[in-house]
């Protein structure tokens, strides 16, 4: 199980709208629970986002890193990572 930090926690609860018509979580603990039951990951980089689609199967080999740093599923976070969650 992986430990969402204070840093993914927030930057989730406030843009989650880019994602989701209707917020999912309200409180840090609510966007803790939702982001483990959706198995979101952390990343350090858009080259690792990229791998990552590419690993679930994703048809991404046209998609340039800046269009997956604006993907919907993809969250930048001010450390400079990535959180990527598929809902």
């Amino acid at each position: 199980m992986y430990e969402y930090d204070e840093e993914c926690l927030s930057t989730f609860l406030k843009n989650q709208s880019q994602l989701f018509d209707q917020p999912v979580a309200d409180t840090p603990e609510e966007a803790e629970a939702f982001l483990e039951d959706c198995m979101a990951v952390v990343v350090d980089s858009l080259k690792e986002v990229k791998e990552y689609f590419e690993e679930s199967g994703a048809d991404v080999e046209h998609m340039s890193l800046e269009e997956f740093e604006e993907a919907s599923e993809v969250f930048a976070l001010p450390s400079g990572k990535y959180l990527i969650v598929e809902g």
